[in-house]
């Protein structure tokens, strides 16, 4: 596998790979990551991969910026999908529609079909986590059946509720915490994505896989409720 080398400042160099989505080049992203953190080079802050490229943010007064450009030249050539990481499978408990899903009975009619038929074809699939984003904990879910892949709305919503379940065209992903978003909200986890009282904060990472499995309006809202107790302990 070949890749390009972006020039994009003096504090961080950019290996792009062919730039689609698929798991055999993001697990060559994930590699390529892993081989970077090995070599220890000096200078190196941070290392971010994406569904198609390996961000290494840089120190331009510590780190040889030549080095770590032809580091990541020539792994693109070794690493091609192979992922050294074996990725936590996560089932992920939603309950869909109502207010918790508002926007399940559009995406009903963009499919043309049943919202139950849409929630099927949601918590069917298993989901690859290709990269996190946007917000701290958010992963970016793929890849959708084609017949729900609705796109955002026009107009982001100013609120959405954390643990929100929510669809893009091809991806789909939970809101770790409440924010803006324009994407189309289908149902609510009471699972938290991002949460800093745990050793690890953020619950997923890149080449994990997920699964969503539907559960009743009941179900949630004692899981719910117990959530709530335990945070006010």
């Amino acid at each position: 596998m070949t890749g390009r080398v972006i020039d994009v400042g003096d504090a961080c160099v950019t290996l792009e790979l062919e730039a689609r989505v698929d798991p055999h080049i993001n697990d060559s992203c994930l590699t390529i990551a892993a081989h970077i953190v090995r070599l220890n080079l000096p200078g190196i802050r941070d290392i971010v991969t994406t569904y198609h490229t390996v961000a290494v943010h840089i120190d331009p007064l510590v780190a040889d910026r030549d080095a770590v450009a032809d580091g990541l030249s020539g792994l693109a050539t070794s690493a091609e999908g192979v992922h050294e990481r074996n990725g936590v499978r996560h089932e992920i408990p939603v309950c869909y529609g109502e207010e918790l899903g508002p926007d399940l009975e559009d995406v009903a009619r963009f499919a043309k079909c049943a919202a139950e038929e849409v929630v099927r074809l949601h918590s069917e699939p298993t989901y690859r986590v290709y990269m996190i984003g946007f917000l701290p904990g958010f992963a970016y879910l793929g890849k959708v059946d084609e017949r729900i892949g609705i796109g955002r709305h026009e107009t982001p919503r100013m609120r959405v509720a954390a643990g929100s379940v929510a669809i893009a065209g091809f991806q789909t992903g939970i809101y770790p915490m409440d924010s803006p978003g324009g994407w189309r909200v289908i149902g609510r986890t009471w699972l938290r994505p991002f949460d800093l009282r745990r050793r690890e904060p953020s619950l997923f990472r890149a080449g994990d896989t997920v699964r969503f499995v539907s559960v009743d309006r009941s179900a949630y809202l004692d899981a719910e409720s117990r959530q709530s107790d335990d945070a006010v302990r």
